[in-house]
């Protein structure tokens, strides 16, 4: 079955071997496109690289919690889960 997900709903995307984790607001599903692709696509103005395993859609963030080891959690609107951002990505969220 194909199903379209408006880019503008996708809350976040996490690499899972060969396939990509699309997780929106209509619930979640695997696409057989590796992140690294879909980073090239994306906006780079609402869509960023916070892992090397997580693309985060900006727009969904509400919240950046500092951790040790100069890492950091995000938490999304809508959502329970926290996701990581790696100290190679956490200048991005410098000004939160």
């Amino acid at each position: 079955m194909l199903r379209l997900i408006p880019v503008d709903e996708v809350a976040y995307l996490r690499s899972d071997e060969k396939y990509t984790l699309v997780v929106w607001a209509g619930g979640q599903a695997l696409i057989r496109k590796p992140i690294r692709e879909l980073a090239d696509e994306l906006d780079p103005a609402r869509f960023v690289q916070v892992h090397r395993s997580v693309i985060v859609n900006l727009h969904q963030v509400t919240q950046v919690l500092r951790c040790e080891n100069e890492t950091a959690e995000l938490h999304l609107r809508g959502r329970s889960q926290t996701l990581p951002i790696s100290r190679n990505y956490l200048h991005l969220f410098k000004q939160m």
